[in-house]
């Protein structure tokens, strides 16, 4: 298994505004179908900015910063508002104001939109809940969550103190999200799989002790322990080097328990799933069945209005 072979996420359920920050910056128009690109990295990164706080009040102060740092126009109030202008005129339009104008600053509220973040993080969550019940299940989840990412997040926009802040955040959950994914896949008995990605991925983030001691399990389990105890040795030295720093206890035990063959290092068996996990998969079908069936109703009812 790979990355790129997870399963697609659910569709945003239909008539639903959806704000889209992991990857490029967009807006789904859930009337239409459209996409929205805002143009313009400034435009972007004041949109993921409002987005990011949606619900909280953003001084201008703040934004102007955000936007041009600490070099800002010498009419920067004014151009924050025609970019505040331009922005409005972009977002879908029926129904909803989406930016407020107050006293001291800005404020978007979602109403009822969504963010791919919140898909994100739901999925991410239920995922990384049902491991030690279901792990093939956990694959699912996990794997619908990262098929989200179209790219590092809030890319092509600005980045000042607020995006970045968030891009980073964003990033790191990716991460554990990824380290969870390739836990569930060992349980699952997946080892052969995934080496091919771990070895990428410690070649991408090499001071990330998780991605070399997962590998490390996965060759084991492949029978390939002098490999298994090579990574363990890439790493220590990457460490010292980079961060004069030796391995933390969590790979020295796995180093130890793979030089000693330690019988906790067995794949385990294929195991029927556990109740609580088939409750926990079935509520999640009827919480989206009951958003479709909300999504609808909405529908219907903003047709009769018109």
């Amino acid at each position: 298994m790979t990355v790129l072979d997870l399963a697609a996420p659910a569709p945003v359920r239909g008539g639903v505004t959806e704000f889209r920050l992991l990857g490029p910056v967009t807006v789904h128009d859930g009337s239409g179908g459209a996409g929205i690109v805002p143009s313009g990295p400034k435009q972007r990164a004041l949109l993921a900015t409002l987005v990011t706080h949606a619900g909280e009040l953003l001084s201008v102060d703040r934004l102007v910063e955000e936007l041009w740092g600490d070099r800002p126009p010498a009419n920067a109030p004014n151009a924050l508002q025609a970019h505040v202008a331009r922005l409005r005129r972009l977002l879908p339009a029926p129904g909803h104001e989406w930016i407020s104008t107050l006293p001291t600053g800005y404020l978007l509220t979602l109403g009822r939109a969504s963010t791919d973040v919140a898909r994100f993080t739901r999925l991410s969550g239920q995922g990384r809940a049902v491991v030690p019940d279901d792990p093939r299940y956990a694959t699912e989840l996990l794997g619908q969550a990262l098929a989200l990412w179209q790219g590092p997040a809030l890319q092509d926009s600005s980045r000042g103190p607020l995006c970045s802040a968030e891009a980073d955040r964003l990033e790191e959950q990716r991460l554990i999200t990824l380290e969870v994914l390739y836990e569930a896949s060992l349980e699952c008995g997946r080892y052969a799989r995934i080496i091919s990605d771990l070895e990428r991925l410690t070649a991408d983030h090499p001071l990330r002790e998780r991605f070399y001691d997962l590998l490390m399990v996965a060759l084991y389990r492949g029978g390939r322990q002098a490999e298994a105890l090579s990574v363990y040795e890439r790493a220590r030295r990457r460490l010292v080097t980079t961060l004069g720093i030796e391995p933390g206890p969590a790979m020295r035990a796995r180093m130890e328990a793979i030089l000693n063959h330690s019988p906790a290092l067995t794949a385990p068996r294929s195991r029927p799933a556990d109740l609580s996990a088939e409750v926990a998969r079935l509520q999640a079908r009827v919480e989206q069945l009951v958003r479709d069936q909300e999504a609808l109703l909405r529908k219907v009812r903003e047709q009769r209005e018109e």
